[in-house]
């Protein structure tokens, strides 16, 4: 049987890939182990990759912190408006500027446009008075609206379209198929790893975004999870001093501020840890395939 060699090329490129993921697993390995810790350990900064000690009162915390909930809530609302939104425009812009100059006369026009609003926006201030005139200030649509069209998932999505052979196009037009029904019972059942890529992209983006949160929404009870993670961690004073019960009373000696916002950070990154693994396997494919075609 032969033996397999091993080039340095491939030696040097496991040997990145390797420090890649260790580079990538220690921070949230940290903050597990923060969260997960002893109060004395986690304020004098003894804890690493591994917990000192083990104590759950962090989470126990935060479970019974009624604005973490009203802020996670806000946040899937969010999401589950936001995204749905981002992959029709997305779709809908995608498809017709995916078509040929003789097909689309007015597609060179509108592909510059939207390079253009890319590379260049009006600001923060022109931002907020947009939407304070719109009368969204405070309400989940000023979330959601104001990222509705994101240009680059477009160029994805706009390249796979592209690499889609027009004789397929063709042969359903010559069956009867309009343009609705070739886009959406052809085009996009074959385009599922780049939808699928898109979905995880406009996913993560508004699950992150603190930002607009801080900008456009007046009271913290309408703040979405980051914005309000962002405001505790911005804030000097602790929010363990706000335990009033007995039952809370007797956890200060068990948690600090430190342990409470490490259990809060990884709850909030917990829901997009579970759902990358089932559109991982769509992931690469899809990013690949939409980047070069076209």
């Amino acid at each position: 049987m032969t033996r397999k060699k091993w080039s340095w090329f491939t030696i040097v490129n496991y040997a990145v890939l390797s420090l890649l993921i260790v580079i990538c697993l220690v921070p949230i390995l940290h903050v597990i182990a923060t969260s997960l810790s002893e109060r004395i350990e986690a304020v004098a900064g003894n804890v690493g990759i591994w917990p000192k000690g083990f104590n759950l009162a962090a989470y126990q915390y935060v479970m019974e912190d009624a604005q973490f909930w009203k802020s996670l809530s806000v946040t899937l609302m969010r999401v589950a408006i936001g995204v749905p939104i981002n992959i029709i425009l997305v779709i809908l812009t995608a498809y017709p500027l995916s078509k040929s100059n003789n097909r689309f006369h007015g597609r060179t026009f509108f592909s510059w446009f939207f390079v253009f609003t890319m590379l260049f926006n009006g600001g923060m201030i022109p931002g907020y008075i947009v939407i304070s005139k719109l009368g969204l200030i405070n309400s989940i649509w000023a979330l959601t609206l104001t990222g509705a069209m994101n240009v680059s998932y477009m160029i994805l999505m706009m390249n796979f379209f592209r690499g889609i052979p027009n004789e397929i196009e063709e042969a359903a037009v010559i069956d009867g198929a309009n343009q609705a029904q070739v886009l959406f019972r052809i085009y996009l059942p074959m385009s599922l790893p780049s939808l699928a890529t898109i979905i995880l992209f406009a996913t993560v983006a508004n699950w992150n975004v603190w930002m607009d949160g801080y900008m456009y929404m007046n009271t913290p009870d309408k703040y979405p999870l980051q914005t309000y993670l962002a405001t505790i961690l911005m804030e000097s004073k602790t929010n363990v001093e706000a335990l009033m019960t007995p039952e809370q009373l007797a956890r200060l000696s068990q948690i600090s501020q430190k342990t409470i916002e490490a259990a809060q950070i990884f709850l909030a990154a917990l829901p997009i840890m579970c759902v990358y693994p089932f559109l991982q396997k769509y992931y690469i494919k899809g990013i690949v395939v939409g980047s070069v075609k076209g």
